[in-house]
């Protein structure tokens, strides 16, 4: 872990790279130096059926949850997140201008007696780094 999953409407395609998004997001997490390289995923899910406030068809919502381990602290994961937060809601301030946008983050830990993990990643990364 820590696992970013971000649901987002499927209008705000036309102005966003999600994939760059999504590599904003990858960056952020790495920039500050909490979680293992290897265990970091960002995902984008298109919500192709969306209703958001009054149904006006052109607002539009990006919502990330980050799923993580327990194990940190709240001031560690709340400086984290305040991190992220602002280096993706930097990457979006084109869309918050030129239109009218929700955007949305939230951490939740998962419980390691019922989150079960395989990864060969770490061994990759540290093979590489010899």
């Amino acid at each position: 872990m820590p696992h970013f999953t971000i649901e987002y409407s499927a209008n705000l395609e036309p102005s966003v790279d999600m994939q760059a998004l999504v590599e904003v997001v990858r960056k952020a997490a790495v920039e500050t130096g909490i979680f293992p390289l290897g265990g970091i995923r960002v995902r984008a899910i298109r919500c192709d059926h969306s209703a958001v406030a009054d149904g006006r068809p052109h607002f539009g919502f990006l919502d990330m949850v980050l799923r993580l381990g327990e194990g940190r602290d709240l001031a560690t994961r709340k400086q984290a997140g305040e991190h992220i937060f602002k280096v993706l809601s930097a990457y979006l301030d084109p869309v918050f201008a030129e239109s009218k946008f929700a955007l949305s983050f939230d951490m939740q830990i998962n419980d390691k007696d019922t989150s079960w993990k395989r990864n060969n990643i770490h061994d990759a990364l540290q093979a590489d780094a010899s």
